[in-house]
């Protein structure tokens, strides 16, 4: 199929979807200039530092030029719901793994397959600590709306949706998360509890990528 059916496809898909006012509808954009782009906050960095934690991107997920503790991962899927609000949009494929050495031993855990979930004001992310069981979607942070969405549209075929969220904040079950596969200490605990882990900026453009990024959800590797 050529790219410009493809286009069309795409814009007769979301057409369908404004129509659709009383049901979610699910559309597929791995295929869009789509991205969500966290970056940690110098809070956490520190934190990190202090806990001799590396943070690696995964899967899907890559380090923009230039940046440090910056990870971009393609947004797969966004799906819209009644009233045309966007219920969630799910980056799978991405992944962050974080760990450390502690006694000669390698700790750590890896969130994956990450969701915004605005119904909730959650975000979520499947999460494995080595050795362990995965925790599908779990609860990771909390958010604050620093910009809300916002729609740009320039003639005769340009559309962009831009969005920030920031103080983002480990809920609990993800601080529990983060104390238990790592081992951290009580002081190494308090170095992260109740602060931002920084923002997440969510970009979405209507032109296509060279290729295509995968949709499969991210399985880590044993350790």
């Amino acid at each position: 199929m050529q790219f410009s059916h493809v286009r069309a496809a795409f814009f007769a898909t979301a057409g369908l979807a404004m129509v659709q006012a009383a049901s979610a509808l699910t559309l597929p954009t791995n295929a869009l200039v789509a991205s969500s782009t966290q970056q940690f906050s110098i809070e956490a960095q520190d934190a990190f530092t202090l806990q001799g934690i590396t943070v690696v991107g995964l899967g899907n997920t890559t380090q923009p030029a230039g940046t440090t503790y910056a990870f971009s991962f393609p947004i797969t899927t966004i799906t819209i719901g009644s009233g045309l609000s966007i219920e969630k949009g799910d980056a799978r494929g991405s992944a962050l793994e974080f760990s450390r050495v502690r006694n000669g031993q390698r700790l750590g855990f890896t969130l994956a397959n990450f969701t915004i979930n605005y119904a909730a004001k959650r975000v979520q992310a499947d999460t494995t600590p080595f050795g362990g069981a995965t925790i599908r979607q779990m609860n990771i942070y909390t958010y604050n709306v620093a910009k809300p969405l916002t729609f740009k549209y320039r003639f005769p075929l340009s559309i962009t949706l831009n969005e920030t969220l920031d103080e983002l904040i480990l809920t609990p079950e993800a601080l529990d998360a983060f104390t238990s596969a790592l081992q951290l200490r009580r002081f190494e605990t308090g170095a992260i509890t109740g602060v931002s882990f920084g923002s997440l900026t969510q970009h979405i453009a209507a032109q296509f990528r060279s290729r295509p990024v995968s949709s499969t959800l991210y399985t880590p590797a044993p350790n």
